[in-house]
């Protein structure tokens, strides 16, 4: 007989602080509202963003729990307050009884990505970029002009056969002409009862602003996550075997917001519509995976959002390595070696740094040879000793920063 789900209750009087986004702790549990209210405020605000109060039913702290992070948010009784408090491992089976919860959940989620996702890519949140059916095409010229050809290819061909009419159709098809000397062996075409797909090497899986009714799970190979804006990519994630990823377009039913590219030969798992709204009432484990990933995203876009708040460059690439250091969990606190499955292109994409600002503040994290670079990979030698200088150099922007606002 299957044992049933035990649930406490967790009461705080008005005032008292539930999450502490400064205590920096790996949070346990994340808490549901009973009665009561609760002032919830980001450790980092972006554009559009702002402090909210909670009532019953609403949800906080699901983002650090899911994630195994720290706290990335602040959370404060206005009255007294129940909530039901639900530990991580026991989420899969605290949504196998609640689906609406879970929908409600994944949902927030990607509209919380979403927001990031735009934000971190410096567009103008006051205009909804997906409004513009030219989107695409201006995807595919910005491929086209940095040579890669296989990505242009298909954003092309997607915007003719998306926008028949569209008026930039013509200009689409003259490029489309020009690239194809250059294409070697076209990305192959996939049926949509094909649950298996293979994609080599630079395929683009999809390109952002394109309508998206499946999400992906990969089998094996990489993948990796990016957005065109203000004529650069900006490279939000590198996923996985086992990872997931094309959620947002399909539980929102808006198109992609951000493009797909086989970062080396991958092998993917499709799930449609259909199946998927099965998989949240029979495949609670799976539900609870695609809510840990999107957790792990949206904490690790708040940590990015944080680091481009520092204008110093070699500041921000010894923060971006930090991140990338977390993000793996590693024990900090180790002496031993990290190899990152990413090298200086990536590194750079990820800062969001020109070429040039990127490749210098490189070059002078390389000459502390704390950081080297093996065989076209990044590699941390001694990652507790990177951590302390990254904390003495950040200490030193900081110390800088306050002398600068007393002059």
């Amino acid at each position: 007989m299957e044992e049933q789900l035990h649930l406490n209750l967790a009461r705080f009087s008005k005032g008292a602080y539930v999450i502490l986004a400064e205590d920096k702790h790996i949070a346990d549990r994340f808490f549901i509202i009973h009665e009561g209210s609760v002032l919830l405020s980001k450790e980092v605000h972006t554009a559009g963003e702002k402090d909210e109060i909670l009532g019953p039913g609403d949800f906080f702290g699901v983002v650090s729990t899911m994630s195994g992070h720290s706290n990335i948010e602040t959370a404060q009784a206005t009255t007294d307050v129940v909530m039901v408090a639900v530990r991580q491992e026991q989420y899969s089976r605290f949504i196998q009884n609640n689906t609406p919860a879970a929908k409600k959940i994944l949902l927030q989620f990607s509209k919380r990505m979403r927001h990031l996702n735009q934000t971190l890519a410096g567009l103008n949140l006051k205009k909804d970029a997906h409004t513009d059916v030219n989107r695409l095409f201006h995807v595919a010229e910005y491929y086209a002009k940095e040579c890669l050809f296989k990505q242009a290819h298909y954003a092309y061909n997607r915007y003719i056969k998306l926008y028949p009419n569209g008026n930039l159709r013509q200009k689409a098809e003259e490029n489309l002409k020009k690239i194809a000397p250059h294409i070697k062996k076209p990305r192959r075409e996939f049926k949509p009862n094909e649950m298996t797909r293979t994609y080599h090497k630079d395929d683009m899986i999809f390109a952002e602003s394109e309508p998206g009714e499946e999400i992906f799970i990969i089998s094996s190979g990489s993948v990796k996550i990016t957005k065109v804006s203000k004529n650069s990519e900006l490279l939000l994630a590198i996923l996985k075997a086992g990872d997931i990823f094309g959620e947002m377009a399909l539980l929102e039913s808006k198109p992609r917001d951000a493009g797909a590219v086989a970062f080396e030969e991958c092998e993917l798992m499709v799930v449609n519509r259909e199946n998927f709204d099965h998989m949240i009432k029979t495949q609670p484990q799976l539900i609870a995976k695609l809510t840990t990933l999107l957790a792990e995203r949206i904490w690790m876009s708040y940590r990015q959002l944080a680091n481009t708040q520092i204008n110093d460059s070699l500041g921000r690439m010894y923060d971006m390595l930090l991140i990338q250091l977390e993000k793996k969990h590693n024990n900090l606190d180790d002496r031993g070696q990290c190899r990152f499955d990413f090298g200086t292109k990536e590194i750079i994409s990820m800062t969001g740094l020109s070429q040039a600002d990127g490749y210098a503040a490189l070059h002078k994290l390389l000459q502390i040879e704390i950081v080297v670079i093996k065989e076209n990979k990044v590699v941390v030698t001694n990652v507790s000793e990177f951590c302390r200088q990254a904390a003495f150099y950040r200490k030193k922007l900081e110390i800088e920063k306050n002398r600068r606002g007393k002059q």
